[in-house]
């Protein structure tokens, strides 16, 4: 159903894209968009410490320390398959580098900054592990080789099947080299769904053959707040879009059908983030609705170097407004699975910053490879799953500096996660979820310290890395994995629902062919359909998006390094 005006409900990627489709292929005023949404970050943050401690979430829980930059989580670009994204990247200039498309800017710093992770995985009393050695059995490989071959209309099979249930038999998947860089390249765990795994390795297949490198991962080059988000912003204020922040749609109002499943919005109830004043926002006939309905950084917290980061129960916001929708309609998705669920999605990420590059270049001595190109991963000696084996401790990601562009020359910027955040530390007795940004740091030193091949170990120089601290974050994230939580297909919507005359749903909470979640690509593309069926655009004229499971030379390259 066609329409001439939109209200987003959420400002993230998923929206942006939708408001920049709507402009440049529909035609649409800029005008005649209005988002409403707490922040303008999204998933895509990084930012002055000082900037989020002011958000939403944090102004109840206020920090002591709040210099330094942050960074609640960082997700990695590729470039074969996240089409859309770069097709969207395309349309906007960028911020930072003039005469640049967005795209542009960052195939430029790709093309001079090439990944090549030499690190992947370290193990104390082993160093640097070859993780070229993927280590799968014949069970391993006849498990995933089923995986890879189901085709997309069996996808249901995996309804409510986890990555443990899939495994069931086969514990010693989750003992392999191939385990330990996959859940930490993409954040699954045992307990994710077994579905979005299976479109991880149909989109992802290539990734397959040089996971242990990195190959394939491009990134833009600052975080992805100014090198994403900041160029589709200023887009879209220059087109004369209405962006307001500080806001929370808090409820709806929906048509009275004689047809329970006929969805059509008629109002929205907007409650002020500061002042709590409420206003009643009516929705006329010619007004689309586009909603993300759910955030992996709703309900985040921060501490600093002296605090943990502060456990915070709300239920999130944009969840709170989907579970109230889906309340009405029978065919909008179950919440809770995905935000009912915190053992299954927490995390906790800390963001260290420092006045000199003392630490950074101990990290680049014991990796043997340059800030840019690592995820580095710490694998346990003893056994700390409930199956009783080893697993990853915690991994980090040093940043090409400078990471922010008002970073000093002098200044480095490192983060890192636990994506077991109940675990407890192997160097500071606690669980990581209950650490400082101080603890944090002492335990990466002595990841780092157990690892080292010397001469002289990196724990000899504890005293100038503490010295050089200017701040360490940690971030409380509830639901950082919630998008891959176990669930069945009808447990999310439609980006168009069935019967909806002015709803849309974008984001990683919704269902779409093939498209796998935790991405750019997936929210752009969740924006873009949702343009295009506003704006009348046959869904012909969606980017193509390719399919390597399909591709025969790719599937013989993973093959071959399942048996090496």
């Amino acid at each position: 159903m066609i329409k001439h005006k939109a209200i987003m409900i959420g400002a993230g990627l998923a929206n942006m894209a939708a408001a920049i489709y709507l402009i440049q292929e529909g035609k649409w005023d800029g005008s005649a968009i209005t988002f409403y949404s707490l922040d303008d970050h999204g998933s895509n943050d990084g930012s002055a410490a000082t900037e989020q401690a002011a958000d939403y979430w944090n102004k109840e829980h206020p920090v002591e320390n709040s210099q330094g930059f942050v960074a609640r989580g960082g997700r990695m670009l590729n470039y074969r398959t996240y089409v859309d994204l770069m097709d969207l990247l395309s349309r906007v200039q960028s911020v930072t580098e003039p005469g640049m498309t967005a795209a542009e800017d960052t195939r430029d710093f790709d093309a001079k900054h090439r990944t090549f992770d030499k690190a992947r995985l370290l193990r104390r009393g082993d160093g640097i592990l070859n993780a070229g050695k993927l280590g799968l059995n014949n069970q391993d490989r006849m498990l995933l080789t089923k995986l890879v071959m189901m085709p997309d209309k069996d996808e249901e099979q995996l309804n409510n099947v986890s990555i443990a249930d899939y495994f069931k038999d086969d514990p010693h998947m989750f003992t392999t080299n191939f385990w330990y860089m996959w859940e930490t390249t993409f954040a699954f765990r045992t307990a994710s769904s077994a579905q979005e795994l299976r479109r991880y390795m149909h989109m992802m297949l290539y990734e397959f053959t040089q996971i242990e490198h990195l190959v394939g991962v491009n990134r833009t080059r600052y975080n992805q707040y100014e090198s994403i988000m900041l160029p589709l912003i200023k887009y879209l204020q220059d087109q004369g879009v209405n962006i307001i922040l500080d806001k929370i749609v808090s409820d709806w109002t929906f048509k009275d059908s004689k047809m329970q499943d006929e969805i059509t919005v008629t109002g929205l109830e907007v409650t002020d983030a500061n002042s709590g004043e409420v206003e009643n926002v009516a929705i006329d006939d010619d007004t689309a609705v586009i909603f993300t309905n759910g955030s992996i950084t709703d309900s985040a917290t921060l501490g600093d170097f002296n605090t943990p980061a502060p456990e915070n129960m709300d239920y999130g916001i944009a969840a709170s407004l989907w579970k109230k929708a889906a309340a009405h309609f029978y065919n909008l998705g179950d919440p809770d699975k995905f935000f009912a669920d915190r053992d299954a999605s927490e995390w906790v990420s800390f963001t260290l910053t420092t006045k000199d590059h003392v630490l950074l270049n101990e990290i680049t001595r014991i990796t043997t490879q340059v800030p840019g190109n690592a995820l580095n991963s710490f694998l346990s000696t003893a056994p700390i799953t409930p199956l009783g084996q080893p697993d990853v401790n915690m991994s980090i990601v040093v940043h090409h500096q400078p990471h922010f562009t008002t970073q000093k020359p002098n200044e480095s910027v490192i983060w890192g996660y636990f994506l077991y955040p109940r675990r407890t530390g192997e160097f500071v007795p606690k669980p990581y979820i209950e650490m400082t940004g101080e603890e944090m740091l002492k335990e990466l030193l002595g990841q780092l310290s157990m690892v080292d091949p010397g001469p002289v170990n990196i724990k000899t120089k504890t005293d100038a890395i503490m010295d050089s601290v200017i701040n360490c974050i940690p971030v409380y994230m509830p639901y950082a994995s919630a998008l891959f939580n176990n669930r069945a297909k009808s447990d999310r919507p439609l980006v168009i629902p069935t019967h909806s005359t002015n709803l849309a749903f974008t984001g990683e909470f919704v269902e779409q062919p093939y498209q796998m979640v935790f991405t750019e690509q997936s929210a752009v593309r969740s924006g873009e359909i949702a343009a295009y069926h506003f704006a009348g655009i046959p869904m012909s004229h969606l980017v193509d998006t390719p399919r390597y499971d399909k591709d025969i030379p790719t599937l013989l390259r993973a093959t071959k390094k399942m048996f090496e």
